[in-house]
């Protein structure tokens, strides 16, 4: 009985090889490849790169930005989302399920398409500010200019973050025990504070995962920025393309900002992944 029930343990762990294997070896060429290629790269200057990027002012700055975007458009998607996640949670599941597949289309656009059409639709002549312009007033050229601006920026990667936000969020509600808010207003709570001390804490974790998950989308993103903005705006991304797209690069400076780059994003999706894992 033992023989066998190893060689049926063998026999599993086999055949649950044999199925993650073309999944480990893309995961191995187009990420752990080109990333040891980077860092070969970030190694042949020796400590050149980082010094040089610590005492550019451009960098820190970028930084700054990077941070300050993916902060607002974290905050402005987990926001939206939570609110949208809730009154889909309270839908019967065929309703529900329409709902989410029209939500969900953002995602399935490329960021130059998302970049365009809010160009269109808030730029100088876009629809949006010629008709606030028409209704209210509002001057089109400072209106316009909010959108090529960090702010502007955190506003458009919501458009298509906040989805991701609706996705996570909405089965942890739809599966969460309604009883306990019954409760709580049956016994004199408001609807606020019944949403502020009973939902909301046991909320914390998936929220905390999908802050961080937009965060780290928002920080590393730069097609959308390029398309928006150009090089206008100084956010790493477009640093690191700057760099990558200029004939005379260094390649020592241009691999570490890679590499800090990628450890921010990596650091990111950490505390959500550290933080989902607690609930």
């Amino acid at each position: 009985m033992a023989y066998r029930a190893g060689l049926t343990s063998r026999s599993g762990a086999g055949t649950r090889a044999m199925l993650a294997s073309p999944g480990l070896l893309l995961f191995g060429l187009f990420f752990f490849v080109p990333l040891g290629f980077v860092a070969y790269e970030a190694a042949a200057g020796g400590t050149r790169g980082l010094s040089t990027l610590l005492a550019s002012r451009t960098f820190w700055f970028g930084l700054a930005n990077s941070l300050l975007l993916g902060v607002l458009a974290a905050v402005l998607s987990v926001a939206v989302g939570l609110a949208v996640a809730l009154r889909l949670a309270r839908m019967k599941e065929q309703a529900r399920m329409a709902w989410q597949f029209l939500i969900a289309l953002p995602l399935t656009f490329s960021g130059l398409i998302v970049a365009y059409g809010f160009i269109l639709a808030f730029g100088r002549a876009g629809f949006v500010t010629l008709s606030l312009e028409a209704l209210l007033g509002v001057n089109p050229v400072a209106f316009s200019q909010a959108v090529y601006s960090p702010y502007g920026l955190a506003f458009v990667y919501a458009y298509y973050l906040t989805p991701r936000v609706v996705m996570m969020l909405t089965p942890v509600l739809v599966n969460f025990d309604t009883a306990q808010l019954a409760a709580a207003e049956s016994m004199g709570a408001s609807r606020i504070r019944t949403l502020r001390d009973i939902l909301l804490p046991q909320l914390k974790a998936p929220m905390i995962s999908a802050f961080a998950l937009v965060a780290a989308v928002a920080i590393g993103a730069y097609g959308t920025a390029l398309a928006l903005v150009g090089t206008q705006v100084n956010i790493l991304p477009l640093q690191l393309f700057t760099m990558v797209s200029d004939a005379g690069s260094d390649f020592a400076v241009t691999a570490t900002l890679g590499l800090v780059l990628a450890a921010i994003c990596t650091l990111v999706m950490g505390i959500g992944e550290w933080a989902g894992a607690k609930k």
